[in-house]
């Protein structure tokens, strides 16, 4: 049985107010962009002096929210599923998908832990004195379901369904993990190679061909009333320095067109 950790980690991405839409994009992204795309959103503000606003969740919950009328002017998915779904109801631009960047998948322990996933992969959550495994929800956040994939590919999914505890997003998840709540955790490379995991932990790459590809799509949404705006930044985000700032967080090179 899949136990569920509260909320007391992360408190969930309040919804930018619509009042204050005037002062610059409301970008929706998913949770496993939060260091990647603060630091593209810095370098573009610099270049140009407009300004963005960052909300960060599960691609699943934010889609969500858009549905709903949040007032967000473009979306950054964790795939490519979740701008198809906007697209089918009406609520984004289907001429304007692009696919950013491809994530991947890692198997994440604390520094201290005598567990080496390195040597030994995903054979390690065997191990007894692992007794809570952390992932991103697969009911809303691609890398969830992506973990959970990967698990069963590995034949380890029944052995170990009853360690898993889930977070609301991939970043949470991983939160679970260095705040001592699991043992180990799958989460985004993106997160064992941002700055402030250094030092906190080891981790193991999974290879590719065990999970379905975390293809990754941006969006602009169509109740935005900034679609110039959402164009330009879409441009910035197809450009080599932003590749290379999407390198540095561990995703694979962006697609050209």
């Amino acid at each position: 049985m899949l136990v569920l950790l509260a909320a007391l980690l992360l408190t969930p991405p309040a919804v930018p107010q619509t009042q204050n839409r005037s002062s610059g994009l409301v970008v929706a992204a998913a949770a496993d962009l939060s260091s990647a795309l603060k630091e593209i959103a810095a370098s573009y503000e610099t270049k140009t002096g407009s300004k963005l606003k960052l909300s960060f969740g599960a691609s699943g919950a934010l889609t969500e929210e858009i549905k709903n009328d949040a007032p967000f002017d473009i979306f950054f998915s964790a795939d490519m599923d979740y701008p198809h779904q906007l697209i089918a109801s009406g609520a984004a631009d289907a001429a304007s998908l692009y696919q950013y960047a491809v994530g991947k998948l890692v198997l994440w322990v604390p520094a201290d832990s005598r567990l080496d996933p390195e040597h030994q992969g995903l054979s390690v959550l065997l191990d007894p004195s692992v007794r809570k495994i952390a992932i991103a929800s697969p009911q809303h956040a691609p890398y969830g379901r992506a973990a959970v994939a990967a698990l069963k590919h590995a034949g380890l999914y029944t052995k170990i369904e009853n360690k898993l505890v889930l977070g609301e997003n991939v970043t949470q998840a991983a939160q679970f993990v260095e705040s001592g709540n699991a043992q180990a955790g799958l989460v985004a490379l993106a997160h064992a190679v941002a700055p402030g995991m250094q030092g906190k932990g080891r981790y193991w790459e999974l290879p590719a061909a065990d999970y379905p590809p975390l293809a990754q799509g941006v969006i602009v949404l169509e109740r935005s009333q900034h679609k110039k705006e959402a164009a330009d930044f879409l441009d910035y985000i197809k450009t080599e320095g932003a590749a290379q700032i999407f390198r540095k967080y561990g995703f694979t090179n962006m697609p050209k067109n």
